[in-house]
């Protein structure tokens, strides 16, 4: 595995819109759709990575904690299917089923939407205020494969509970930290 870190960019551009099929109901969801009143966030996972695996339970949690706050939430895999075969619809709709994803699970196929996003590993994470203007890029919290610190979501709780708190992100913001998206 390559360890790969998100690639830092400014922030304040807006989310780039999108339209993928949701490999559980089989329905095109765009970012419109699925943005959120208050905030969006926008995660790239994949079903084998094992950062991914480590806190796949978090993202859960996260997302049943703050949905009803208005916060809306975008997972998609942009991973190679064909060489990563984990990671086709079939196996991410499986997942999604088998842990009760309250978000859907998106397929870019194309990989396109993942380079619109600057992508660059799994997880991948991009926050977005009202506007739809990003305001975060990194991490979910400091749990990585073999640090035995627990998946608590700290950063992304940190986050969110600004967003809506409408204050202005004023501290450090850590890089994600995980596989590299496995281009074509």
């Amino acid at each position: 595995m390559a360890r790969t870190l998100t690639i830092e960019i400014p922030l304040g551009y807006k989310a780039p819109n999108f339209s993928l099929p949701d490999t559980v109901s089989g329905k095109t969801f765009t970012y419109q759709n699925l943005r959120g009143e208050n905030g969006t966030v926008v995660m790239f996972i994949c079903n084998h990575c094992p950062f991914v695996v480590l806190v796949r339970e978090q993202l859960v949690q996260l997302a049943n904690d703050y949905l009803d706050k208005g916060i809306g939430f975008v997972v998609i895999s942009s991973n190679d299917a064909d060489n990563y075969p984990d990671d086709a619809p079939e196996k991410m709709k499986d997942l999604a089923v088998e842990l009760n994803f309250p978000f859907p699970y998106l397929y870019d196929e194309s990989q396109q939407v993942a380079k619109d996003y600057d992508a660059a590993c799994t997880p991948d994470f991009s926050v977005f205020d009202a506007n739809d203007i990003c305001i975060y890029r990194g991490q979910l919290d400091d749990a990585r494969p073999g640090n035995d610190l627990p998946s608590d979501g700290a950063s992304m709780r940190k986050v969110l509970d600004y967003l809506l708190e409408k204050k202005q992100l004023d501290f450090e913001q850590k890089p994600s930290l995980g596989c590299n998206i496995k281009w074509k």
